[in-house]
Formats: C-alpha cells, structure tokens, sequence
C-alpha cells in the first residue's frame, strides 16, 4: 500500500528511495508458518518489480530482510521462557537477536545518496540466519 502512494509523489519530484520490510523468510523458507514465508516473498518480489519499473524514472526501489529482531512482538513470543528465547538467538550465526536499530540502520543507508547504485537489493540484516538455513 506505502508504494501506491510512494511512487505518485516521487514521480512527480523525479527522485526517491523506498525500502520495504521483507524477512529473511523472504529469500529462503521456515517451516510451520506458510503464509508469513508467502507473503515476505511477495514483498521481495514486489521489491524487484517496482526497481525495473521505476529505476529509469529516479526511484530506487529496496528491501530489508530482517532475520529475529529484538522488538515488543518477539520479546511477547519468548514470554519469560529461558528455551524459547535461546531458541530465538541461536536462529543466528552470532547467537544473539538484531535490535531495530541494526535495522533501521540499514534503512537509512539504503535511502542515503551512499546507496545510489543499489537497486532492486533485498538486503539480508540477519546476523546469518539465512546462512545457518541454508548450511546449517
């Protein structure tokens, strides 16, 4: 719905940047949540169609794709529980959860003059869990 309203606007002022939130189970897959994993692809895919549209017209169109972030959600889902929070922090090769700082750090950087070559980028913040699926 943001890219609706996004793009019009950018359109008309010849430039911007859009960075949506995917997930990590945007590029791989998890078990036990289909439509979570369907829909994070849909944003990734989302993602790479609006940069071949809107790339020649200024707009830079990206994504970041968290792994398990430290935010009210998850720290609702590990509910005091020693197991589940550990769980939670070995998802990642560090063993610790990102912080929405972390994130959003990424975010900004995407939208920065820096990153003015990157475009269609679903951008992996996830302290290597996409890695730990894939090899273990």
């Amino acid at each position: 719905m943001c890219m609706k309203y996004e793009i019009p606007q950018m359109l008309k002022q010849g430039s911007g940047a859009i960075v949506n939130t995917s997930s990590v189970a945007g590029l791989t897959a998890l078990s036990n949540i289909p439509a979570y994993v369907a829909s994070k692809h849909g944003v990734t895919g989302l993602t790479k169609a609006g940069a071949l549209e809107y790339a020649k017209a200024g707009i830079r169109v990206n994504a970041v794709c968290p792994g398990t972030i430290l935010t009210p959600f998850v720290e609702w889902r590990i509910n005091g529980d020693p197991k589940t929070e550990a769980r939670l922090k070995g998802a990642q090769l560090v063993e610790r959860m990102g912080t929405p700082e972390e994130v959003a750090n990424a975010v900004l950087w995407l939208c920065s003059e820096e990153a003015s070559f990157v475009i269609g980028h679903a951008m992996i913040v996830d302290g290597g869990m996409a890695l730990k699926i894939a090899f273990g």
